[in-house]
């Protein structure tokens, strides 16, 4: 059963957090993925896009894979359908990362227990944009 930290949780996870790699981050200003992107990059987190369909969002260069990131990231927010969450799972596991978030309506408990067994912290169905409004 996946069960999230508290808002409360959340939220000091999120006032820790400078950097978030977001996976399946769209170019498309339409897009959810851009438009919660954007909010929290205008809150003042570095956004770095995940993404081999596109060169660059929101000003800044996308990378094709989270392996390809330099450095230390705090969050990875992923913007894909549940079923890649295991494939997404086992790539952050190999990165120097604190937390896999997956955005709201994305779980997948396969994902959830590998990461837990480790010791990540794992937010799944939860809106990065909503919690950090919420709790700042």
């Amino acid at each position: 059963m996946i069960e999230n930290l508290s808002r409360e949780e959340m939220g000091q996870m999120l006032k820790k957090s400078k950097r978030i790699a977001v996976v399946g981050l769209s170019n498309n200003p339409e897009r959810t993925s851009y438009m919660v992107s954007k909010a929290m990059q205008d809150s003042g987190y570095e956004i770095i896009p995940v993404n081999p369909a596109v060169s660059e969002v929101l000003g800044v260069k996308a990378v094709k894979a989270l392996k390809d990131i330099e450095g230390h990231i705090d969050i990875v927010n992923v913007f894909r359908r549940s079923e890649f969450l295991p494939e997404i799972a086992k790539e952050f596991a190999e990165l120097d990362a604190d937390i896999f978030w997956a955005q709201l309506g994305v779980e997948n408990e396969e994902a959830y227990n590998f990461l837990k067994e480790k010791g990540y912290t794992v937010i799944m169905d939860r809106c990065i944009k909503v919690e950090h409004a919420l709790t700042k």
